[in-house]
């Protein structure tokens, strides 16, 4: 038994399916492990060494990309949480009970910050993605309130062009009416199709009542078990 209170296992083979209800709980211990921040990167000279896999979580500024982690882990500090948009400034990295680092990235269109400093967050960004092949999938945080804008789909098409994989996290369930839940899920959807590096299913969350976060742990234990990078027997 380790510390989460699970028999470590092989895992499936690459591409091999596990049951939904295995992978739901998969997930959920998983994120029951102890989570720590390790280190912070404003350049790239600064990223940590590769090892492990890594999950990074990108949005524009106050979308809620440090209360989502802080949800994700069952933890209410473990991210800083802000209400000043550009607080988060370089890519700051967190260990997973040792399996697996989730990684906040800067949040983007915040026109209050520098030029420079933008720029600056602009290269990082587009270096640790092209560059880090430890690197999994980016999870796209987009406001429910109000569905993907054009500073959303321009980073889209960033991801696009790094071919870096990434799926869509719409935040701020709570926020949305329960009548148009449905059909914003559905448009996002939509809209994914046209970009090639884009994972066609979206999930709508709220760190407030914690809404679509089990969802959420089932689509990372998911991903790490087709790449045979679970550490948790399903």
């Amino acid at each position: 038994m380790d510390e989460a209170g699970a028999t470590p296992a092989a895992a499936p083979p690459a591409g091999e399916p596990a049951d939904d209800r295995d992978l739901v709980e998969a997930g959920r211990l998983l994120f029951a492990r102890e989570c720590v921040f390790v280190a912070g990167a404003p350049a790239v000279a600064a990223l940590p060494p590769l090892g492990r896999p890594e999950i990074a979580f990108a949005g524009r500024s106050n979308v809620g990309k440090s209360s989502l982690v802080n949800a994700l882990t069952g933890r209410r500090t473990l991210a800083r949480v802000s209400h000043t948009p550009g607080r988060t400034q370089q890519l700051n990295f967190f260990d997973l009970g040792g399996h697996l680092s989730l990684v906040d990235m800067p949040g983007y269109g915040y026109a209050a910050v520098s030029k420079g400093k933008i720029a600056a967050w602009t290269e990082l960004v587009e270096q640790y993605l092209r560059g880090r092949a430890t690197l999994q999938r980016v999870f796209l945080l987009v406001d429910g309130r109000h569905g993907l804008k054009e500073v959303d789909r321009e980073q889209m098409r960033d991801f696009d062009r790094a071919a870096a994989s990434y799926q869509v996290v719409l935040t701020k369930a709570d926020e949305l009416k329960a009548s148009e839940r449905a059909t914003r899920v559905a448009d996002t959807e939509a809209a994914l199709m046209k970009h090639p590096a884009a994972f066609p299913r979206v999930i709508l969350t709220s760190s407030q009542t914690g809404a679509g976060i089990p969802e959420l742990r089932e689509s990372i234990a998911r991903l790490l078990a087709e790449r045979g990078a679970l550490p948790l027997k399903i």
